[in-house]
């Protein structure tokens, strides 16, 4: 193993990870509540990758430019996890949807969890 590999990210096998359904509905209301604006993104920061956090980060920005153009002030929002769905195409990958239903609509956020360094971290988010 050379220096370089020693010290990048190491993927870790799903047996050595903790369970990511509690992850998946926490990292699913810390969304929602950076969209809505009544979290800092920063607080998620940690369990993302560089790539979903950025994307994060510009999501949330678009939405605080909609909520002033618009004159809507951050409320924190209203939703019932409804529903979580798992799958593991690959060892230390979980792919997984949570319905979340709102008082307007209900949405699916898609989610992709890798095993790296010894916990889980979100590499894709999607919100339907």
């Amino acid at each position: 193993m050379t220096l370089h590999e020693y010290f990048a990210r190491q993927t870790t096998p799903t047996v050595e990870l903790p369970d990511p359904a509690p992850l998946l509905r926490s990292l699913t209301q810390g969304v929602l509540e950076v969209l809505a604006g009544v979290r800092e993104v920063d607080q998620l920061a940690r369990w993302f990758s560089e790539e979903a956090y950025r994307s994060l980060v510009t999501r949330s920005n678009l939405s605080a430019r909609a909520r002033s153009a618009r004159g809507v002030v951050p409320a924190r929002p209203s939703f019932e996890i409804r529903s979580l769905r798992i799958s593991e195409p690959v060892d230390s990958v979980i792919e997984a949807v949570v319905i979340v239903a709102g008082p307007g609509r209900t949405r699916a956020v898609a989610v992709r969890l890798e095993g790296l360094d010894r916990r889980w971290r979100a590499t894709s988010l999607a919100i339907l």
